[in-house]
């Protein structure tokens, strides 16, 4: 550490050669492709629709939409809606052998079969 300083005020050496920082590892990293700008544009119909309880629903993040964004390690997963909650909407998954609930805005649901009424 001594040596840190002394090269610091020196003028030498740089911080990355004797002591390492701890990389940020916040909710986006390593999601350069997965939240890719939309080709489409987000309408007013996308985002006040709701699907259906019961209906079978793929997550599509729209990465335009902040609100209700859910984990991008869910990106193209599909679920079955169970409930809605304010704005947004309950989807049950699973991860492995987990059920998993995601609460999520309908703007990054993409629905593929209607439920039954």
């Amino acid at each position: 550490m001594k040596n840190y300083f002394i090269l610091k005020c020196l003028g030498r050496g740089k911080i990355g050669d004797f002591m390492t920082g701890k990389r940020s590892r916040g909710q986006r990293s390593k999601t350069r492709h997965k939240l890719r700008a939309p080709k489409k544009e987000l309408t007013i119909n996308k985002i006040l629709s709701k699907p259906a309880i019961d209906s079978t629903v793929q997550i599509n993040i729209n990465s335009s939409f902040h609100h209700g964004l859910p984990h991008p390690r869910f990106q193209g997963i599909t679920g079955k809606v169970v409930a809605y909650r304010g704005e947004g909407v309950e989807v049950k998954i699973h991860d492995g052998k987990k059920e998993k609930l995601i609460v999520t805005h309908p703007v990054h649901l993409k629905v593929l079969e209607v439920g039954k009424k």
